[in-house]
């Protein structure tokens, strides 16, 4: 009888001992499941971003950051053809888009209601994702005696769009040098009719306002043709800095267009902007994947090389998404958010 007690208690020692056993597998295994499951990409939305022209540097760069969140993370997103940055607030701002590239002068006077939102007045319904690269004011001709801004006096000038983020670029180049809209003949065209005009000789300079090189001005210098940047002399360029704090001086090389020298100019920031209910692991999971594999991102598109996480911080008169706010504190940069 004393054997068989001994023998039914070494059998319970044993099934408590494989009972805890499997216990703590199951602890071990539910751990390394939680563990995998925060590793991988998250579950995500389908993200439409209006980006820009497709002569354009938006919607070149902008097409390469859509296939690279998509492929890195859960959330899907699907880069389309833009109208400016005006309209791709007005399109944010309606729901038609939950991303969108915006020059960082007309997202703030969207936020602001004033100058081109004067009329139709504040939208308050998006916030920044990031602050990508700088965007230059590029004055395009081929003419070369057109040396100065001066010069385009009475001529026949292409400020973009009429309403755009380009046109109040324009006005206020000219404006530098004390020259109207009424002292040129405008022209308000796209990048690509510029370039086409510029090349059929219907127009005798085009202000283009994107990330150099742009693609509308690298095929004017196709085949042979030689393209000028005009440039601004520095008296007039410090005096555009400082009558508007969105604007920041910049030299763009020779190289980069082939032309004979380095052209001094202004610019603005690219940023890219989210609708604020937009999932905030959606907006993580862009800035994210950007950010954090900047190298990928570059040899896709040469625009990659100018991201960091100090310009892409570098907006403080508009909030930033709970999304990319997290992401930010993470790399130990506070950002301001609604």
């Amino acid at each position: 009888m004393k054997k068989f007690f001994a023998l039914l208690l070494s059998a319970a020692m044993i099934l408590s001992l494989a009972a805890c056993g499997s216990s703590a597998s199951s602890q071990s295994t539910e751990a390394s499941g939680e563990s995998t499951a925060e590793s991988a990409p998250k579950a995500g939305g389908n993200l439409t971003f209006a980006t820009g022209g497709e002569s354009g540097t938006y919607y070149a760069f902008g097409t390469v950051l859509a296939q690279h969140v998509s492929d890195k993370t859960g959330t899907q997103v699907t880069a389309i053809v833009g109208n400016g940055s005006q309209a791709n607030v007005e399109d944010l701002d309606a729901g038609a888009v939950q991303l969108a590239f915006c020059q960082s002068d007309v997202m703030s006077y969207a936020y602001a209601g004033t100058n081109l939102f004067a009329e139709s007045g504040a939208v308050g319904s998006f916030s920044v994702a990031a602050a990508l690269y700088m965007e230059q004011v590029q004055i395009v001709t081929m003419n070369p005696e057109i040396k100065s801004v001066a010069d385009l006096a009475g001529k026949n000038v292409s400020i973009g769009a009429s309403g755009s983020g380009v046109y109040f670029n324009a006005l206020d180049v000219l404006g530098a040098y004390d020259l109207t809209e009424d002292d040129i003949k405008a022209q308000y065209l796209n990048f690509g009719d510029s370039a086409d005009n510029l090349k059929d000789g219907k127009i005798d300079a085009a202000f283009i306002v994107a990330g150099a090189p742009t693609t509308a001005i690298t095929d004017l210098a196709t085949g042979g043709r030689q393209v000028y940047l005009v440039s601004l002399d520095s008296e007039h360029a410090d005096k555009l800095c400082e009558l508007s704090p969105y604007y920041s001086k910049y030299t763009i090389p020779a190289d980069v267009y082939g032309t004979p020298e380095d052209v001094t100019t202004v610019a603005v920031g690219a940023v890219v902007i989210a609708r604020d209910d937009v999932a905030e692991d959606d907006v993580y999971n862009f800035v994210s994947s950007v950010f954090d594999n900047i190298d990928e991102v570059t040899s896709a598109h040469a625009k990659g090389a100018e991201l960091s996480l100090e310009f892409a911080t570098s907006i403080t008169d508009v909030p930033y998404h709970a999304g990319a706010a997290k992401y930010f504190k993470e790399k130990g940069i506070e950002v301001k958010t609604k």
